[in-house]
Parts: C-alpha cells; structure tokens; sequence
C-alpha cells in the first residue's frame, strides 16, 4: 500500500509541474529527430530519465491538442492533465520501426484520451463513474 501512495504523490508532483508549464507557456523545446531517437532507444532499454524527457518535451502538443477543445466547456487544466495521460500511454508503446513519427503517434493518442473522456462525460452528466 505504501508504493501506491508514492506513485499516487509523485504522479501529482509530475502534474502539478505540467500545470506550472502551461500557466507560463513555459515548454521546453522539441527534441531533435536525432535527441528523440536516442532518448526512444534509451527507454526501450528502461532508462527512466529518458522517458520523462521525450514526456518533458512533447508537453507542447498536449497543449496545442488541448486548444481544440477549448468549445467543449471543459477546464483546460484537467484536459491536459488527461491530454498527458495520452501522451505518456503514446510514449510507452511507440514503436519507432512502425514508420510513424513520435509527434505523429502521440497527437492521436492524446486526442483519444480527450476524445474517450468527453464521451464519458456526455454518458453521465455528473462526472461520475457509475458503480
């Protein structure tokens, strides 16, 4: 029970820093094609920092996603916050020898999860999950 609760305050450690990100526009920049390939090469071999670092530096996408649904009537903040769901799902199981491009792959991954969360709020008008 103990890990859960780490994992539970580390995941809003991680979300408040993104929210801190998006209030001051202040993303770090994209990584190059050759960065990404080696950060991808290094998670594949189960290098945390890497991971977080292809996270880090695809933030701008979530947010640039995020502004699409800004008619939805939705709070930004939790958008993105379900928007980097998308993203980190995106960067677990992107297989570079597939042809597709990380930004490619990810910007529908993180459409999706936005997509499937605003499907799930038209289902129950009260946000809640029913039992």
């Amino acid at each position: 029970m103990p890990g859960l609760f780490t994992a539970i305050a580390l995941f809003i450690k991680e979300l408040s820093l993104l929210v801190s990100y998006v209030k001051n526009n202040a993303f770090p920049q994209p990584l190059t094609e050759e960065e990404e390939a080696k950060h991808l090469l290094l998670m594949a071999e189960g290098d945390y920092n890497s991971r977080n670092k292809l996270i880090e530096h695809n933030l701008r996408l979530v947010a640039h996603i995020v502004k699409k649904f800004d008619n939805t009537g939705e709070d930004l903040e939790d958008l993105i916050s379900i928007g980097t769901i998308g993203l980190i799902k995106a960067i677990e199981s992107f297989r570079p020898n597939k042809g597709t491009k990380l930004a490619t792959f990810a910007a529908r991954c993180i459409e999706n999860e936005i997509l499937m969360h605003l499907r799930s709020l038209k289902k129950n008008p009260q946000g809640r999950i029913s039992p």
